[in-house]
């Protein structure tokens, strides 16, 4: 028997999304599901549920939970990565209480900026320990990286464990239907292609009937501009540069240096960003969890919709050969030309039987290559910093950083990279 592992699978509803789906997808049947997570209270509630789903959609998939994890990827053929190292508490309120003590503001800090070098420091070691299980009991398996900070993490496992990994985001997934919902316009017809690197890929080309629609998109996105929406960072992004960004305002508003400027407090309600927007988020997804877990994990007729997720799309692909396209983040092979090869970038992928195969895209337009390298420098000298273990590549790297560096002298830099490894403690390995 096939097998899919799910690490991370306490994650309760994003595992409802991707396993559910492989349940529903006739080519997977008989596969195992096998579901591992460290909070065994979460990875029971998930098995529950999945068993009912299991019932009520016929599937003739076998859900198993384990409490080793070398033993939930042994003979795995794929493996879907949705883990979170510190959770809400302690560490993404370090991510976001310590630099606030120095002026320097989030809005979600799963990427880049200091929030995003921190969950990738703590991240790194996790990731790379699940390298050396996989090379030694599923060395061929495909890896489906879903968490975040995705670049550096996809990157990583690609470059350094030594694993086959796809790194998989729903922001190119959903990038033009939202755009032509907010404005108004129907998607029926259009075409487009998007690519760049993870949450900074851009909609290079969106056409109808061979009309260049970017004339209408921008007519339509300046007038929204006169009043308050939550697309205000993306839009005027556009306005300058010349072309939309996959992933939403709150995250781009900390990508550059152009909005969150404590000099400057007034952009922050002109571009209408939310301060401490990922915070406020995981207090609602606790309080929310608490009041649906009975409902979702004790429903014996629970019921399941494939969703949009790539997962099970992707999985389908190999196993029927029968060609699906995402936008998937890989390693630049000389797919982006104006890019660092050293870059994980985000591109169209051709998916079947052969497994996940990037598309050449030749050169971004100067000014988004330039923006991407801002990210890109940050990304590499975190990478630096974690398998070097030099506590000055953790400083370089938040040097680097646009948003950092755009609000803090180098010597703030450097002192709230030393109260955040401190306040990290055991999260983080020794840096010298």
């Amino acid at each position: 028997m096939s097998k899919i592992t799910f690490i991370g699978a306490g994650s309760t509803v994003f595992a409802k999304n991707i396993l559910g789906d492989v349940m529903h997808t006739p080519a997977l049947q008989g596969f195992e599901i096998a579901l591992y997570d460290i909070d065994a209270d979460r990875l029971r509630d998930s098995e529950t549920m999945l068993q009912n789903i299991k019932l009520t959609s016929g599937s003739a998939c076998e859900i198993k939970a384990y409490s080793d994890r070398k033993e939930a990827l042994r003979g795995a053929k794929y493996i879907v990565n949705a883990i979170q190292v510190g959770g809400y508490d302690p560490c993404t309120i370090t991510d976001f209480e310590i630099p606030k003590k120095y002026g320097l503001r989030q809005t979600i800090a799963d990427t880049v900026g200091i929030g995003g070098i921190f969950r990738n420091l703590r991240t790194i070691p996790v990731m790379l320990d699940f390298a050396k299980d996989i090379n030694e009991v599923c060395p061929d398996a495909l890896f489906l990286n879903y968490t975040n900070p995705m670049a550096v993490l996809t990157n990583v496992m690609n470059t350094h464990g030594g694993v086959n990994t796809v790194g998989l985001c729903h922001s190119v997934q959903v990038c033009v239907p939202h755009l032509f919902k907010h404005l108004g316009m129907e998607t029926e017809g259009v075409k487009w292609h998007i690519a760049g690197i993870n949450h900074m890929a851009w909609l290079l080309e969106v056409s109808k009937n061979g009309v260049d629609l970017y004339p209408e998109i921008k007519r339509r996105a300046a007038e929204k501009q006169k009043e308050k929406h939550d697309d205000m960072v993306r839009f005027e992004m556009m306005l300058k540069f010349g072309y939309y960004i996959t992933e939403s305002s709150e995250h781009n508003a900390e990508y550059h240096p152009y909005f969150i400027k404590r000099n400057y407090p007034e952009l922050i309600e002109r571009f209408n960003i939310p301060l401490d927007e990922y915070p406020r988020r995981c207090v609602n997804q606790i309080q929310n969890w608490a009041d649906m877990r009975d409902k979702l994990v004790n429903d014996k007729g629970l019921e399941h919709c494939r969703s949009h997720e790539y997962a099970s799309y992707i999985l389908e692909a190999i196993e029927t050969d029968v060609p699906f396209r995402i936008g998937g983040n890989v390693m630049n092979t000389g797919l982006i030309t104006n890019l660092p090869k050293e870059a994980c970038v985000e591109v169209p992928c051709l998916v079947d039987r052969n497994g996940v195969t990037p598309t050449y895209v030749g050169d971004l337009p100067p000014q988004l290559a330039a923006l991407n390298r801002t990210n890109i420098n940050t990304q590499l000298l975190t990478i630096e910093a974690a398998v070097t273990g030099k506590r000055d590549h953790i400083y370089h790297a938040a040097m680097l950083d646009p948003h950092t560096s755009a609000e803090l002298s180098m010597d703030d830099i450097v002192s709230l990279c030393d109260e955040l490894i401190e306040a990290h403690g055991s999260w983080l390995p020794k840096y010298v």
